[in-house]
C-alpha cells in the first residue's frame, strides 16, 4: 500500500491566492446586478406618450419622486406593445421614465384616469436618493480598512527572508547568505591588523581542517567577537574570513532581529540558526551586535516583556544551550563591548575577543598602499610622510583621505594626484574646509596670529611637546587658526609629557594676555581640552600630590549616576585641577616672556604669509635640539 501510494503522481495543486477571492466577489456582484430589479429595461418617453399609455391601460404602478420625475411600471401583458420585445428580454419589472411639469397636474390626470377606469394601479410618492453617495459612505470605510490591512500584511511579510511576501514570513531570518565562492574578499585585501588576522586565520583553519584540532581532544571555538573603534575594518575582516574559509556565510545586522511585534526577534534567531545548521560547516556574522546584546535589566520601565531582552535570551540559548551547533561558528562585531551582557561574553559563546585597534605607523603605510592602487599618482607622493601625518586615523579615514586627494586634484584639472593634494586632503579632514573669503579686521588677524604663534613658540621649547609641522591663520571649519603637530605614537604617557602638552595648549591664551592686554573667546577649545586632561590626570590616573595613586574611574553602568567619591574629595579634585592648570599657565607666560622677540617675529611672519612651516620657525628660534624626527619631517616638507 505504501509503495503504491508513493508511486502515485503528485498533483500540483494551485496555491491559495487573494486574487481568486477578488474574482469571486466581482462575479457575485455582477450576477446580483443582472438578476436584480436594477437589471430590468427602462425607456424615456414624453409626457404625451405617458398620458397615452395610461389611457390605454398599460400602467401597473406609478412612482413619483420629489424632483418631478415619474417611473411607470408596465403590466406584463402590454410589455410587447411598449418595448417591442418579449417579456423575458426586458427583465421582471420594465418601466418608462417621464419628466412632468408639476405634481398637481399629474394628480389631476391620474384622478381622471381612475374615474374613467383606465388606471387601476397604485400611486406612490418617494424622495429621490443619492445612491452613489450612499454606496460610497457605506462601502468606502470597509474598503479603506481592508486596504490598510493588506498593506500592513505586505510590509510585515516583505522582509521575511526567503519566500517572503506574506504575514507568515515575518518571523523568518533576514540574514544574507553568501554561498561558497561568492565572497571574493581575502586576507590580501585587509591591510595591517596582523595580530587580528592571525587570530581569525585560526578560525579558517578550524573550518578547513577540524580533525587536526579534534584529534588532540580540543574543541573548535564557537564564536569570536571583533572589538575595536569605528572604521578599523571589523566587517571587512569578517568578509575576508568567509572568502578564505570558502564556506557558507550568513551576514546580518543586530538591528534586524528587533521588531515592534512581540516574539519576532526570537523567531528570527531560531530561523537563522536552523538555516546555519543545515549549511554547516558555516559562519554566522552579526554586525553591530550591541543593538541586541545590551546588558539585561538596564531598562526597568519595560518590565519582563522587553522584546530586545527576549531576543537576547534566544540568542544565548542558540549559541550555547541544550542543543548542539556543531560546525557553526559565530563572528560578531561591535565598538561598544562595555555595554554587552556578561552572559554573552562568557567562554562557550564568544570564546575569543579579537581587538581590532587603530593602525600604527607601519600598518598605516600598508593601508595607504591598498587605497593608493587605483589612483594616478605622480613622483612627489611619499607614503611614509602620509603615514606619519595621519596618527590616530582609522582605515576608513585613510580611504577618505585618498578619495579627497583625488577629488582635489580633479577640481584643479590635474593629470595626476600629488603630494600637495594629499596634504590639502588631510588638512580638509582634520580641520575642515578652508574659508579664505571669511572677512576679518586687521586687529582680529593680529590677535589670531599672536595666539597661534604662542602655541608654536612654547611647543618649540618644550622637550615633550609634539613636533610642529605648520601654523596657519587661514580659517578652517569653526577654527580661525590652527597649529599642526606630529604627535608621537606612545603606548604609555608620562606625567611630564602631559604637562608639556598642557603648557603648549595654554600658550595661545597666555600670548593674548601678555601681548594684546586682554583675553578673548578664541581659546575656548584650548581651555576645554586642558580641563578634561587635568581632570583625567587627577581623578583617573592618580597624578595628584594630594590624591596620589587613586583612580575614581567607574566602568560599571549600574552605578553611573553615583559619584565614587565624597563631596570633600570632589573639592580636592577641583582645587588640584585649578592648581595644575594655573602652574602650567604661569610656566607658559614665563616662556613667552623669555622668547618675546622671536614670538613677535613669528606673529608678523604669520600675518604676512598666513601659513608658515617648521623651517620658518627654525630660522627664527634655531634648531630644536632634542627632536631628530622633527628634522626629518621638515626635510620631507621642504
Amino acid at each position: 500500500m505504501n509503495e503504491n501510494n508513493s508511486n502515485k503522481p503528485k498533483m500540483n495543486m494551485p496555491r491559495p491566492n487573494l486574487t481568486w477571492l477578488y474574482v469571486i466577489i466581482a462575479l457575485v456582484i455582477g450576477f446580483l446586478y443582472i438578476t436584480g430589479d436594477e437589471g430590468s429595461a427602462s425607456k424615456e418617453v414624453t409626457y404625451t406618450e405617458f398620458q397615452q399609455m395610461v389611457n390605454k391601460g398599460y400602467a401597473g404602478k406609478i412612482v413619483a419622486y420629489d424632483d418631478n420625475s415619474v417611473e411607470m411600471y408596465i403590466k406584463p401583458e402590454h410589455i410587447v406593445d411598449v418595448f417591442k420585445k418579449e417579456a423575458a428580454k426586458v427583465g421582471r419589472s420594465p418601466m418608462v421614465n417621464v419628466q412632468v411639469g408639476s405634481m398637481e397636474a399629474l394628480e389631476k390626470f391620474l384622478d381622471q384616469a381612475q374615474t374613467d377606469g383606465n388606471f387601476t394601479g397604485s400611486l406612490r410618492y418617494e424622495k429621490r436618493g443619492n445612491y452613489l453617495s450612499l454606496i460610497f459612505w457605506n462601502v468606502f470605510p470597509l474598503l479603506f480598512l481592508v486596504g490598510i490591512w493588506m498593506f500592513a500584511m505586505r510590509r510585515m511579510g516583505g522582509g521575511g527572508g526567503p519566500g517572503g511576501g506574506n504575514v507568515f514570513s515575518v518571523g523568518k531570518s533576514k540574514a544574507q547568505l553568501f554561498d561558497k565562492g561568492s565572497t571574493k574578499i581575502t586576507f590580501k585585501d585587509v591591510a595591517g591588523q596582523a595580530a587580528a588576522k592571525q587570530e581569525v586565520q585560526e578560525i579558517v583553519d578550524f573550518l578547513k581542517q577540524p580533525q587536526k584540532y579534534t584529534e588532540l581532544g580540543g574543541k573548535i571555538p564557537k564564536g569570536a567577537l571583533l572589538v575595536g573603534p569605528p572604521g578599523t575594518g571589523k566587517t571587512l575582516l569578517a568578509k575576508a574570513v568567509a572568502g578564505e574559509a570558502d564556506v557558507p556565510f550568513f551576514s546580518i545586522s543586530g538591528s534586524d532581529f528587533v521588531e515592534m511585534f512581540v516574539g519576532v526577534g526570537a523567531s528570527r534567531v531560531r530561523d537563522l540558526f536552523r538555516q546555519a545548521k543545515e549549511k554547516a560547516p558555516c559562519i554566522i556574522f552579526i554586525d553591530e551586535i550591541d543593538a541586541v546584546g545590551r546588558a539585561r535589566g538596564k531598562n526597568p520601565s519595560m518590565g519582563g516583556n522587553d522584546e530586545r531582552e527576549n531576543t537576547l535570551n534566544q540568542l544565548l540559548t542558540e549559541m550555547d544551550g541544550f542543543g548542539s551547533n556543531s560546525g557553526v561558528i559565530i563572528l560578531a562585531a561591535t565598538n561598544r563591548v562595555d555595554i554587552l551582557d556578561k552572559a554573552l561574553l562568557r567562554a562557550g559563546r564568544f570564546d575569543r575577543q579579537i581587538y581590532v585597534d587603530l593602525p600604527d605607523l607601519n600598518e598605516r603605510k600598508e593601508v595607504f598602499g591598498v587605497h593608493l592602487r587605483p589612483l594616478k599618482l605622480d613622483d612627489t607622493v611619499d607614503i611614509d610622510l602620509l603615514a606619519r601625518q595621519t596618527p590616530g586615523f582609522s582605515g576608513a579615514d585613510i580611504a577618505n583621505v585618498c578619495n579627497e586627494a583625488a577629488l582635489i586634484a580633479a577640481r584643479h584639472s590635474k593629470a595626476s594626484v600629488g603630494k600637495p593634494d594629499f596634504l590639502a586632503a588631510i588638512d580638509r579632514i582634520v580641520g575642515g574646509l578652508e574659508k579664505k573669503t571669511k572677512v576679518m579686521t586687521a586687529d582680529e588677524k593680529r590677535a589670531i596670529a599672536l595666539h597661534e604663534a604662542g602655541h608654536a613658540t612654547i611647543s618649540w621649547f618644550l622637550e615633550h611637546a609634539n613636533p610642529l609641522i605648520k601654523v596657519t591663520i587661514v580659517p578652517r571649519g569653526r577654527a580661525l587658526g590652527a597649529a599642526w603637530y606630529l604627535p608621537e605614537e606612545r603606548q604609555i604617557t608620562t606625567k611630564e609629557q602631559m604637562l608639556d602638552e598642557m603648557c603648549s595648549t595654554l600658550g595661545g591664551r597666555a600670548a593674548e594676555e601678555l601681548f594684546i592686554g586682554h583675553i578673548s573667546t578664541g581659546a575656548m577649545n584650548d581651555l576645554e581640552r586642558v580641563t578634561k586632561q587635568a581632570y583625567g590626570m587627577i581623578a583617573y590616573a592618580g597624578m595628584s600630590e594630594k590624591l596620589p595613586n587613586l583612580c575614581y574611574y567607574n566602568s560599571n553602568e549600574e552605578y553611573m549616576f553615583n559619584k565614587p567619591y565624597s563631596e570633600h574629595t570632589a573639592e580636592l579634585i577641583d582645587s588640584e585641577v585649578q592648581k595644575m592648570i594655573g602652574e602650567q599657565y604661569i610656566r607658559a607666560k614665563e616662556l613667552l616672556q623669555e622668547h618675546q622677540e622671536g614670538h613677535n617675529q613669528l606673529a608678523e611672519l604669520l600675518i604676512e604669509k598666513e601659513v608658515i612651516f617648521a623651517e620658518d620657525v627654525e630660522r627664527i628660534f634655531g634648531k630644536r635640539p632634542w627632536s631628530s624626527r622633527s628634522e626629518e619631517i621638515m626635510k620631507a616638507e621642504a
